[in-house]
């Protein structure tokens, strides 16, 4: 009898072990203003913990790592404190190399938002003031209601320079409210209902419903009259979520991985010359007319690795255009192999129409790391397939050896030796991906 009261004190005990370590864990998870140290044993209970929380995966070596920790420090209390508060956590994926593999971590630090438990990549600033204005869009609603002229100014003003807004004035909400939820992540979304002329005077549309888009960094406006069924709205949606010319770097190449349209490629020798800055409002216009196409401009100067790719260099007649398809092909137009100086308007135009009317050489794109120029970049989890493959071939060439040799001969030191290398080569990889800001 004693023994059997003994071993259900003892099976409660254990039941009840994990719910105290539980309950710790939750309280020691609070939206306290502070930055949050996570690892393997309680990071999915902070996701599912907070409807909002920023994650850096930092390594202790990174050098990017160690200057944003203070600018994430910094902006931590004013996110915890809103409405809908943000928490801020870290992981060491160095370490935690599991939760690196899990979410595809390939380059230090890596920030993702993770809204209700679904991450999503964070690509906005990393000063604390600007990613503080930044994250306030995953918390806003999918479409704000605004009801003066003021309310109106002071969105705009929230809203900030990183993302495109749409501003439905005349329209109802739930004639954008799907389209708004589906591209929250990519832009702010409101409907005006009531407003002065002096707003449709400063909006430059003169008549209702009008859906007007705003890029506020590129000092960008559009405006749409209709139809407002779903497929011409989302037509519009889509093709404003960009400027009219995108300067390519790093950062807005990520962007495009969702788009399906060409893009015209324009390779200039230092974006910050005036004959670039002329020739880039000349592709302005052409982007106005040619919407089903992605304008973008490159200098040598700029990124140099990545033109180099397109046969463009600091020998290269500049500047060059060609209609590239987002992967490993581009088409060079015959006859518009490059801009003159004298009517780039009109050359611009001819190329346009070449490309149209399939005057054009397809060509693939050169270069050793061509990868790492496109969106899809490989990830970690591709590496250690790699390895592990690697590693695979390794023993069954180990098994090989052991059947064809007499027993004893070194097969042991061989199989050791493999498995050296693949941690090796694990680590070496998943160094060699260090991000910056």
């Amino acid at each position: 009898m004693t023994n059997r009261v003994s071993t259900m004190l003892l099976c409660s005990l254990v039941a009840i072990i994990p719910l105290l370590y539980s309950v710790d864990a939750e309280q020691s998870l609070s939206a306290n203003g502070k930055v949050l140290e996570l690892d393997e044993s309680n990071f999915d209970l902070a996701i599912s913990a907070f409807d909002f929380i920023l994650v850096d995966f930092y390594a202790p070596w990174c050098g990017h790592c160690k200057r944003l920790s203070p600018q994430l420090d910094e902006a931590a209390p004013t996110l915890s404190s809103l409405k809908e508060p943000i928490v801020i956590a870290k992981v060491n994926a160095d370490k935690f190399t599991r939760l690196a593999r899990k979410y595809d971590i390939d380059g230090f630090p890596t920030l993702k938002v993770f809204m209700h438990g679904v991450p999503v990549e964070y690509k906005g600033p990393r000063k604390a003031d600007l990613l503080v204005r930044y994250l306030k869009k995953f918390v806003a609603p999918d479409v704000s209601v605004l009801d003066s002229d003021s309310a109106i100014s002071n969105f705009v003003e929230a809203s900030g320079p990183h993302f495109p807004i749409f501003i439905g004035f005349g329209l109802n909400e739930s004639m954008i409210s799907k389209l708004a939820e589906k591209y929250k992540k990519k832009a702010w979304f409101s409907v005006a209902k009531d407003f002065s002329e002096d707003i449709m005077v400063s909006y430059d549309f003169d008549k209702v419903p009008a859906l007007v888009s705003l890029h506020p960094s590129y000092n960008e406006q559009s405006i749409f009259y209709g139809p407002f069924e779903v497929e011409f709205l989302e037509d519009f949606i889509k093709q404003n979520l960009f400027p009219l010319v995108l300067p390519i770097n790093q950062d807005t190449l990520k962007t495009l991985k969702d788009d399906e349209r060409k893009i015209v490629l324009t390779f200039v020798e230092d974006e910050t010359e005036e004959s670039s800055k002329k020739i880039i409002k000349l592709l302005k216009a052409a982007a106005s007319a040619n919407r089903d196409l992605v304008f973008g401009y490159v200098g040598i100067k700029q990124w140099e690795d990545f033109t180099e790719t397109f046969e463009a260099n600091k020998k290269t007649p500049l500047p060059k255009m060609v209609i590239w398809d987002g992967d490993e092909e581009y088409f060079s137009v015959i006859g518009s192999e490059r801009i003159d100086e004298e009517d780039q308007a009109t050359q611009i135009s001819r190329f346009l129409e070449g490309y149209k009317e399939g005057k054009t050489i397809k060509k693939r794109i050169s270069g050793p790391s061509f990868l790492g120029f496109i969106n899809s970049l490989i990830g970690i989890r591709t590496v250690y397939m790699i390895v592990f493959i690697v590693a695979v071939v390794m023993i069954i060439q180990t098994i090989n050896k052991d059947d064809e040799e007499p027993p004893g001969v070194g097969t042991r030191e061989q199989g050791d030796n493999a498995s050296s290398s693949v941690s090796e080569a694990e680590s070496k990889e998943y160094r060699s991906g260090e991000k910056e800001d």
